[in-house]
């Protein structure tokens, strides 16, 4: 195998989803400036996400439909048969 090939610098990270407040820690070499209190009482770096297993509707089985800026109608008139 390759030396250095992976990162050395595997520490506990805190992620959050931002649009339901849910947080897990585990490893990860990710940088970041943020960092939060854990349930522990030590403080590790933050790293927000959008989406994670709580909130993905392909797990929650609750799917939305985003259309943003007509993507739908732009595809149906560019792909509409005639």
């Amino acid at each position: 195998m390759k030396k250095d090939l992976h990162p050395s610098n595997y520490r506990l990270v805190v992620f959050k989803d931002m649009s339901n407040d849910y947080s897990f820690i585990t490893k990860s070499c990710i940088d970041s400036r943020e960092t939060v209190k854990w349930e522990d009482g030590n403080e590790y770096p933050l790293v927000k996400l959008e989406i994670s297993h709580t909130s993905h509707p392909f797990y929650t089985g609750k799917m939305k439909l985003v259309d943003t800026a007509g993507r739908i109608d732009k595809f149906r008139s560019r792909y509409n048969k005639k």
